[in-house]
């Protein structure tokens, strides 16, 4: 059995992130259209027959700009928890909505997967952890610091999406409103390279294979500096840069035959 991973869009806008197995697959947010995410999966030769469930993180735009639409097309139900329902503005005719909870799996077939509050200026907002077997595939952005929770999900990972939002210098002197740069930078924000580089030095377990750099400033980062930063650290670990313009190869985790 493999397991399947993808970022069909990551950054302000939009953020789509595909994790699946040989049966079923589930997407974390859904940020760009309908549409969009149909020609992506497409081109990659992904079936969205498989799609079971999306899961929301958080109500700001660019997580949930599809999901109605994907939603009642493909009869896909939305896991969501209640504060962020309410303050998200769905239109919810026809759409089944699932409540979950932090750190309480919820099973997809062969798939688990758990959520856990993280530090973000939204109602009621999570990071995932998509589980197959013993191998697990983090989604872990728009986060405000690295958290315990964070730290210690972040180290069982075989696979981690991990923002890397801004680069401090540049925000400092680009060309944001001195109060947007504060809310970037506050604590309830987004990561920067500096605190993410520091917490994939920290919690980075041997097993692993990728880290997907997710959730890039197209105004104070910069792709190419960001993949040298964390080059000089990944030893066994497979560095990618997540586009906010395309979808990333489809990525796969050979799991291992249980011996009988």
């Amino acid at each position: 059995m493999s397991i399947q991973y993808t970022s069909l869009n990551s950054g302000s806008n939009g953020n789509c992130y595909y994790v699946g197995n040989d049966q079923e697959a589930v997407l974390i947010d859904a940020g760009i259209s309908c549409r969009e995410t149909e020609k992506r999966m497409a081109r990659l030769g992904l079936s969205m027959c498989k799609v079971k469930a999306i899961f929301v993180s958080h109500e700001h735009s660019d997580h949930i700009r599809g999901v109605a639409v994907l939603a009642r097309k493909h009869q896909i139900p939305v896991y969501i928890t209640p504060a962020t329902l309410q303050n998200c503005y769905l239109r919810t005719e026809a759409i089944e909505a699932i409540p979950f909870l932090a750190d309480e799996p919820v099973q997809i077939g062969d798939l688990t997967i758990t959520a856990f509050s993280k530090w973000h200026d939204a109602a009621d907002p999570h990071s995932f952890v998509v589980a197959c077997q013993e191998y697990k595939i983090g989604v872990f952005t728009d986060i405000g610091r690295a958290c315990q929770n964070l730290m210690r999900h972040f180290s069982e990972c075989h696979v981690a999406f991990l923002e890397a939002n801004y680069c401090e210098h540049l925000l400092e002197t680009g060309r944001y409103p001195y109060y947007l740069k504060n809310r970037i930078r506050g604590g309830h924000g987004h990561l920067s390279n500096r605190e993410a580089l520091a917490l994939f030095a920290a919690c980075k377990p041997d097993h692993m294979s990728h880290l997907l750099l997710s959730h890039l400033s197209k105004e104070n980062n910069c792709p190419n500096l960001v993949r040298e930063l964390f080059l000089a650290q990944a030893e066994n670990t497979q560095i990618v840069v997540a586009s906010r313009y395309e979808e990333t190869p489809v990525f796969t985790l050979q799991m291992q035959e249980a011996v009988a």
